[in-house]
């Protein structure tokens, strides 16, 4: 009885009925009594406290008011007709009005009789009024045994609303349905577990969540429900990784030779820094454990993870298999050809590169190349998923901004062998460690937290419009010195609904600025072919132009050790992470360089916080834990394209000792060897069961 109550259609609830069935479904994805169930209030309004009319204003969310109403009057015609009243108390008086269902408000309500009003009052020609006020008999509130006290609030829809499907009409028919809960919400954590964490039952937590009596009811359910939610997120994560381990059995890189050996003595540019040295060590570690390697590679900007990569692309080469590269971009797949080709020098290791632009006759020997194993590493972008790309022995599989391809692509990379090749997924964007847990709790975790000896901290300023000559000056002196300039916009052309300062207009004023032929400036978009970008770029990289105009487009992958300034134009309509990313275009070489961030003086405290955190810190994992706490995981959860995690009640942020601790009982329960065997935890398998019967399956997603 127990699960099928649960699994119940909405339809046939009071008052749901058949459109109002559909409109739910569609609106907000309600199917079954547990979907209402789970849709939590997201605010509550305390029903307890009255106010008096004379203190009404019209910024306070909700007022309850205790008074008689008087002077009922309809009017106006047909669709226009309205209906008014007067409400008073000791203290004044404030006009009530309804639009709709007039003749029942009429029939309704006694004049003179004293009622409880709640509504939101809002302001009307001057004067303030409720509309569509709820209304309730005094005398029936004073008899009841229950009194009312802490009234949900829930998130609707426009054309919910238009159905009187508001948040009042969402309570009502939770309401009904939490009538009939009693004995039929199965528990899905163990006594265990609800008695080590003084856990309220999961019954108690869904009747006190939607309608509590008092605000430690709202933190019993929400702790309660946080751990439910978070627990069984960790516990899908930690089990798809030990199946994968299991099913997934990897290539052994047992050799550690003549490719890697020359390079580390001969070749290296530089002294590996203590984080590229241990990430490079648990990267041995899972290519010679006999297991397929699925590893997450996190390091800010400039922290060297591509020299990395390239060393565990010759643990392949040493061990007679293929490697390969994926990037996002053609410019991103370039530059890593580039650099890597430069690391080799004259090394006995072939690579090659394959983009959408690839000449036929160059791709046709790249195939040829492939197929035989003489190519040996293969760098590109999503024009190495083709069907027409295959290897002889891919081992290893380097996925760089892994975010930005989708699953399905990055899934068709290692399918290209019969033992799939080990996986090393890379991103420039710091991931704060909560989200980390929660997004990729099923991959192990690398974080490359130091710069290369040498580098400096990029000194970033904050300017008003009003100081754009002053910046004009610095950028003068730099270019001066030698140096090189990107000027970034936010948009390509003019925009009716933004006042930004367009990527066209700004070209223009800076020419300006800096007239031919003293200055050379180039110009860099988005809706470019990429022949002209590669033209652009290749002239910037040699120092042809002195200053970049430039795009979004920009953000990753341009690397010119010469270019030392970096100005953002409404730096204020840029996210953190995206701003942090443009700042590390600069600072590759040895000289100083600058991040310049311009804005109106029209900011929002969110925008002033976002100018601040780049100010005052260059650590991308301080800059990615303000953006988390400022945009929430909602907005940041797209680095993971692998499911939704549709968090309805926890928070990351907030939850973080939570998550943790979910974390790790999950981690515990997962590794006892009597867990399968154990009573104790069958309503958490089969709970876990359920849940992955219903989502994504994410063991076979890296």
């Amino acid at each position: 009885m127990t699960g099928r109550f649960l699994d119940s259609p909405i339809l046939y609830l009071k008052g749901v009925g058949p459109s109002r069935e559909k409109l739910l479904r569609a609106e907000l994805g309600w199917k079954t009594y547990e979907d209402i169930l789970y849709y939590f209030p997201f605010r509550y309004f305390d029903r307890s406290r009255f106010h008096s009319i004379a203190e009404i204003e019209e910024d306070m969310p909700f007022v309850q008011i205790r008074g008689k109403i008087y002077n009922m009057a309809t009017q106006g015609v047909l669709a226009k007709t309205r209906l008014t009243a007067t409400l008073r108390d000791d203290t004044g008086m404030i006009e009530l009005v309804w639009f709709k269902g007039i003749k029942w408000v009429k029939d309704s309500i006694v004049p003179g009789k004293e009622y409880i009003v709640f509504g939101k009052a809002s302001l009307f020609n001057g004067s303030l009024n409720i509309a569509h006020p709820e209304i309730e008999d005094a005398s029936l509130r004073d008899q009841s045994q229950v009194q009312i006290q802490l009234q949900p609030y829930y998130n609707s829809t426009d054309k919910l609303r238009k159905s009187s499907l508001d948040s009042r009409g969402l309570a009502k028919i939770t309401k009904a349905l939490i009538g009939q809960i009693s004995g039929n919400i199965p528990e899905i954590l163990s006594k265990e577990l609800v008695q080590k964490y003084k856990l309220v039952s999961r019954e108690q937590a869904i009747r006190m969540i939607h309608f509590p009596c008092d605000l430690p009811e709202v933190q019993s359910a929400k702790r309660r429900l946080v751990f439910e939610e978070l627990f069984f997120i960790q516990l899908q994560l930690i089990k798809a990784k030990i199946i994968r381990a299991e099913k997934n059995k990897g290539i052994v890189f047992a050799e550690v030779s003549s490719v890697f050996n020359t390079f580390y003595k001969d070749y290296l540019p530089f002294e590996l820094t203590g984080a590229q040295k241990k990430v490079l060590k648990e990267i041995r570690k899972d290519l010679g454990s006999g297991m397929q390697m699925n590893r997450l590679l996190q390091g800010d900007v400039g922290s060297g993870k591509t020299l990395v990569a390239l060393m565990c692309m010759f643990l392949a080469v040493d061990n007679k298999y293929q490697a390969c590269m994926m990037a996002p971009t053609e410019i991103l797949a370039q530059q890593h050809y580039e650099s890597i080709t430069k690391f080799l020098k004259d090394m006995p290791v072939k690579v090659g590169l394959l983009t959408g632009s690839t000449p036929k006759r160059q791709r046709d020997e790249l195939h040829e190349l492939l197929r035989s194993g003489e190519m040996n590493i293969l760098l590109g972008t999503h024009a190495l998923i083709e069907d027409t790309v295959q290897f002889r022995n891919l081992g290893l599989v380097v996925i760089d901004e892994q975010h930005r391809f989708g699953v399905a692509q990055r899934a068709r990379l290692w399918k290209k062998n019969i033992i799939p090749p080990h996986v090393l997924v890379m991103t420039a964007t710091p991931i704060p460690r909560t989200l980390a847990m929660t997004l990729y709790g099923d991959l192990d975790y690398s974080v490359i937290d130091e710069l290369p000896p040498g580098r400096k901290d990029i000194i970033t300023w904050h300017y008003f419009d009003k100081n754009r000559y002053k910046v004009f000056g610095f950028i003068r002196k730099q270019i001066d010195l030698g140096r090189q300039v990107y000027i970034v916009y936010p948009l390509i052309e003019e925009s009716e609904t933004l006042d930004l300062r367009d990527l066209n207009d700004g070209y223009e004023s800076i020419i300006r600025e800096f007239p031919r032929p003293q200055y050379q400036i180039g110009v860099l978009h988005g809706r470019m072919k990429a022949s002209d970008k590669e033209i652009e770029m290749q002239r910037f990289a040699k120092g042809e132009t002195q200053i970049m105009v430039a795009t979004t487009v920009i953000e990753v992958g341009v690397n010119v050790p010469n270019a030392s300034v970096m100005v953002i134009e409404n730096a204020e309509r840029f996210g953190l992470s995206q701003l942090h990313q443009l700042r590390g275009r600069v600072g590759r070489g040895a000289e100083q360089s600058y991040c310049i961030l311009m804005t109106s003086y029209k900011l929002t405290s969110e925008a002033k916080t976002r100018m601040d955190a780049m100010v005052n810190t260059n650590d991308g994992f301080i800059i990615a834990d303000v953006d988390l706490k400022l945009r929430g995981p909602g907005d940041l959860k797209g680095t993971r394209q692998s499911g939704d995690l549709d968090l309805k009640i926890a928070d990351i942020v907030k939850d973080e000792i939570v998550l943790k601790v979910a974390r790790e009982e999950a981690i515990r329960i997962l590794s006892a060897a009597e867990f399968h065997r154990s009573p104790e935890n069958e309503v958490i398998m089969q709970e876990l069961s359920r849940r992955e019967s219903r989502m994504t399956n994410w063991s076979d997603i890296s």
